[in-house]
């Protein structure tokens, strides 16, 4: 048995052990579960409060004794609808307060937020931040300058991503810092004649009021930087455009 799918419940390994105690025996005392769960009885005191509590266990008395029973396994699938129910409750509290966090979120865009992500995943992570954000941008275009090695880099941590781009209508323009590189589909690309080591370039994509900036370490393991803010992606974007103009 997948006793993972109890965890998911919230229940711990000791309410576990209790309640498939309790199904074994049929019911217990609380000195005859302490025996065969291993526990010492106050534990297991607490443990079947809880157990009450969330509906999988009652008691019952025989003579002079309190036995305790495990109810109808039944009883997990109702308990899974309460979670259900409380989460939507959840979830509406939420949206009532999102407003007023977007708020807070807007006092403090004044100070560029800095992210930072290592290796194929978080590269990955880069990409799909762009096409999340541009998703739900009003601006359909975003702007690159590839750079020979990480280019590559790019590439492999998220192979569909030009597809998953293109089928979101999303647009993109490049500037190739070095030679090579195609385009997909929805983007266009111009090179630049750069005379000095392209290898030890930056890649860099400037897209909704961000711009992310993937290189390699010292161990040549791809590392990237989101900058979220407006300024700073205005200004990248101004520049690129000019560029482009110029090529």
């Amino acid at each position: 048995m997948d006793i993972n799918i109890f965890k998911k419940l919230n229940l711990s390994e000791k309410e576990i052990t209790v309640y498939l105690s309790l199904l074994r025996s049929g019911g217990a005392s609380i000195r005859n579960l302490a025996e065969a769960s291993n526990l010492n009885r106050g534990t297991v005191y607490d443990v079947l409060k809880k157990l009450q509590e969330i509906g999988l266990v009652s008691f019952y008395h025989q003579d002079t004794k309190q036995k305790f029973v495990a109810e109808d396994p039944e009883k997990i699938t109702e308990l899974i609808h309460l979670r259900e129910q409380e989460l939507k409750q959840l979830e509406v509290k939420v949206q009532e307060i999102i407003p007023e966090l977007k708020s807070l979120q807007e006092k403090g865009g004044e100070r560029p937020v800095t992210k930072f992500y290592e290796g194929k995943r978080g590269i990955h992570f880069i990409l799909e931040d762009i096409l999340e954000q541009m998703k739900k941008s009003h601006e359909k275009d975003y702007y690159i300058y590839s750079a020979v090695g990480v280019r590559e880099d790019v590439y492999s941590a998220y192979p569909d991503f030009n597809k998953k781009r293109i089928k979101n209508n999303i647009s993109a323009k490049t500037i190739s810092l070095s030679p090579g590189g195609g385009t997909y589909g929805m983007d266009d690309r111009k090179w630049l004649n750069v005379k000095s080591e392209s290898e030890g370039m930056t890649y860099i994509l400037i897209y909704d009021g961000h711009c992310a900036f993937i290189s390699r370490d010292v161990n040549s393991n791809p590392v990237g930087v989101i900058i979220e803010n407006k300024m700073i992606y205005e200004t990248q974007k101004t520049i690129f455009l000019q560029l482009w103009k110029l090529l």
